[in-house]
C-alpha cells in the first residue's frame, strides 16, 4: 500500500479508518517507531496535532515559525506563569525545532532507574548504534565551534573544568545557526526527513491537523482512536472526525500532551498519569564581550559540560550548553524591557548566553511536577520549584558567570529581572543577596520527560519495561513521558533508543 500525507486541506469530510496500529504522535517516539513497524508490514495509521512543513516553508523569520511550530504558538507554560515551556508542534515533533544535541543515556542514569525503579539493563546499545546510523549522529568538530560556542569552551578549560564537542544528528549542515525554526537545507536529520519519510515509503499513512481527544476504551481494550481536524491557525479543532478503529494504539505525543490524552480517556493508572513529570528546569546568564560573537550565526549547542552534573547525594546536578541568540528568542530570555532590551538586542553581536539545565528527579523526594486537565480538556502543567532546586540555581549563576569571565568577557549578568551584574569575580558575592526560584528569574525547559512513567513495579508505574499500559495490554506509551527520572543529558537519542527497542513490543501485540 502506498504511503502519504494527508493536511487539513484532504480531510473535508468525516473519515473512518482501520489499521493495525495507530500512532497518536509524529516526533522521536513516534517517527522511529513507525518506520519499523510499517518496514515490518504492518498496516500504520498516524494522527499528528501539528502541520507538514518542510524546508521551502522554513522562512527563518521567527516572528511566524515559533507560532507555527510550537505548542500553543510558542506560549506554553506552567499554570503559574513561572517556566516558559518550548516543545515542538508539527510533523516531526520537537525534533523539527530543536537544536540537534545527541547523547546516549548515561550509565549513571541507568543504574539509578534499576536501583529505584526496578528497570534492569534496557539493553540499548544496538538501538543506539542503529539510530545512530540513520540519522548521522557525530561529534561536531571543536576546530569549528563558532565564537558563542567557545565561550563555554574556554572559559571552563581556563577554570580547569570539563567541557568538550557534542555530537550532532546533521548531514550537509550550513552552520546557520537557526534550527530553532526549522532547517533550510535539512541538513538537520530530524523526523520528518528520515524516519517519517522511510515509513510513508512503506505504507504509513499519516494525518497532519488532527488533534486526538480521547482513546475509546471498552473493557480492557482500545477499540477506536478519536480526534477531530485542526486548520494550522485554529487553537482548537474546527474540523471533520477522524477516527480510527486499530489493533493496538500508541500515544507517542510526548510528555505533557500524552498525559492529557490518557486522562481525557479516562485512563488513570490509579492517579499515576501525570505524576513525576520532569523539565530539566533551564537558567542563563548574559555576558558582553568586545570581539564578535554573533550568537545568531553557527551550530548551536555545539559544546557542553558536565562538570557540575553530580554534585553529592543532597543536591541538584546540573549541565550546561549554549543556546543560540536570534533576536526574538534572546529578547525572551534576557527578561528586560524597554530601554534597556533596546540597548541589549543593539549589542547582540557581543552577546553570549550559557545555559545551565537542572537534572531534576533523582534526589530522593524530587516528584519533579503534574500535567492534569483544565476545564476544556487542554493539559495544564504544575511544576513547583522546591528548595533544592532553588540552591542549584544559586550554584549554577554562579559558575556560568564565571566561565564567561574567565572566557574573557567585559560584563556578564544574571538571569534575574534585576540581574546581578559582574565585572569580575568579586562581584559574583551580589548573587548571595538575590533570592531563586519561580519569578524571581527566567526560567525554561526545551526538555519534557516523565508523566506515564516506566518501572517494574504495578503499583508505582504507568507502564512495564515493553511499554504496556498496565491494564490495557492493546495500549502502547513510546516518547519522553515514560522516563522515570530526567536525563542530565539532552533526551533525543533517549527516546529515539527507547523506540526502536518498542518496535518489537508493539508489533508482537498486533
Amino acid at each position: 500500500m502506498k504511503g502519504a500525507i494527508h493536511t487539513w486541506k484532504d480531510v473535508t469530510a468525516p473519515v473512518e479508518l482501520t489499521c493495525d496500529v495507530c500512532i497518536v504522535g509524529s516526533g522521536a517516539g513516534g517517527a522511529v517507531l513507525a518506520a519499523g513497524l510499517v518496514e515490518a508490514g504492518l498496516s500504520v495509521v498516524m494522527l499528528e496535532e501539528g502541520s507538514h512543513m518542510t524546508r521551502a516553508d522554513f522562512t527563518l523569520q521567527e516572528a511566524e515559525m515559533m507560532p507555527a511550530m510550537y505548542q500553543e504558538r510558542g506560549t506554553r507554560g506552567t499554570a503559574d506563569g513561572a517556566i516558559t515551556v518550548m516543545q515542538g508542534r508539527s510533523v516531526g515533533g520537537s525534533t523539527t525545532v530543536n537544536w540537534t544535541t545527541c547523547f546516549r543515556t548515561p550509565a549513571a542514569v541507568q543504574q539509578h532507574w534499576a536501583q529505584h525503579h526496578g528497570i534492569d539493563d534496557l539493553g540499548l546499545d544496538p538501538h543506539f548504534e542503529a539510530v545512530e546510523l540513520r540519522l548521522s549522529v557525530a561529534e561536531w568538530p571543536e576546530a569549528i565551534a563558532n565564537p558563542n560556542n567557545r565561550v563555554l569552551l574556554d572559559g571552563a578549560r581556563a577554570l580547569g573544568w570539563e567541557a568538550k564537542a557534542l555530537r550532532r544528528n546533521v548531514k550537509g549542515c550550513a552552520n546557520s545557526g537557526y534550527c530553532g525554526v526549522g532547517c533550510p537545507v535539512d541538513g538537520k536529520q530530524a523526523m520528518g526527513i528520515t524516519y517519517l519519510q522511510d515509513a510513508v515509503g512503506e505504507g504509513l499513512q499519516l494525518y497532519a491537523n488532527v488533534r486526538v481527544e480521547r482513546l475509546e476504551v471498552d473493557g480492557d481494550r482500545v477499540v477506536a482512536v478519536h480526534g477531530r481536524g485542526m486548520s494550522p491557525q485554529a487553537g482548537a479543532p474546527d474540523g471533520p472526525a477522524v477516527v480510527v478503529r486499530p489493533k493496538v494504539a500508541v500515544s507517542s505525543g510526548g510528555a505533557i500532551n500524552g498525559p492529557a490524552l490518557l486522562l481525557r480517556s479516562g485512563l488513570t493508572a490509579d492517579g499515576r498519569v501525570g505524576r513525576r513529570t520532569f523539565l530539566h528546569p533551564v537558567i542563563g546568564t548574559f555576558a558582553r564581550f568586545e570581539h564578535v560573537i554573533n550568537p545568531f550565526w553557527g551550530a548551536p549547542q555545539s559544546v557542553g559540560s558536565h562538570q557540575f552534573i553530580d554534585r553529592g547525594p543532597d543536591r541538584v546536578g546540573y549541565f550546561l550548553e549554549v543556546p543560540p541568540l536570534q533576536p526574538m528568542l534572546a529578547s525572551v530570555g534576557m527578561a528586560q524591557f524597554g530601554a534597556d532590551l533596546r540597548e541589549a538586542i543593539g549589542d547582540l553581536p557581543h552577546t553570549n548566553a550559557v545555559l545551565g539545565l537542572m537534572r531534576d528527579g533523582i534526589l530522593p523526594g524530587d516528584d519533579g511536577g503534574t500535567v492534569s486537565l483544565r476545564p476544556d480538556g487542554t493539559p495544564r502543567l504544575d511544576y513547583p520549584v522546591r528548595p533544592f532546586l532553588q540552591e542549584a540555581f544559586r550554584h549554577a549563576f554562579e559558575q556560568m558567570m564565571r566561565i564567561q569571565l574567565a572566557a574573557g568577557a567585559t560584563i556578564v549578568g544574571s538571569g534575574h529581572y534585576q540581574p546581578v551584574v559582574a565585572r569580575s569575580e568579586a562581584d559574583l558575592a551580589e548573587l548571595d543577596r538575590r533570592a531563586y526560584g519561580a519569578h524571581e528569574h527566567m526560567i525554561f525547559t526545551a526538555h519534557q520527560m516523565g508523566g506515564c512513567t516506566m518501572g517494574g513495579d504495578p503499583s508505582t508505574s504507568v507502564v512495564d519495561t515493553e511499554h504496556r499500559f498496565r491494564g490495557v495490554p492493546n495500549l502502547f506509551v513510546v516518547d519522553g513521558s515514560v522516563l522515570p527520572t530526567s536525563l542530565g543529558v539532552n533526551p533525543s537519542e533517549t527516546i529515539y533508543g527507547l523506540a526502536h527497542r518498542a518496535r518489537r513490543f508493539v508489533g508482537e501485540a498486533v
